[in-house]
């Protein structure tokens, strides 16, 4: 039981964590060059990640 609770811990994702590419390229409706840029650039920032993936949709 112990060991099934770490397993649960360790997967488990914290809002600090930055975002994984992939997801956030198909959740904006990105390329994944830029998803990977904004990740970069705004790290654990979940929010501002959003806000420049979203400016960037918007200004295409």
């Amino acid at each position: 039981m112990q060991r099934r609770q770490q397993i649960e811990q360790y997967a488990r994702k914290k809002i600090s964590d930055p975002y994984d590419v992939d997801y956030f390229a198909k959740k904006h409706g990105i390329s994944l060059k830029d998803a990977a840029r904004i990740v970069n650039l705004h790290r654990s920032d979940r929010d501002s990640s959003d806000r420049a993936a979203y400016h960037l949709k918007d200004s295409c």
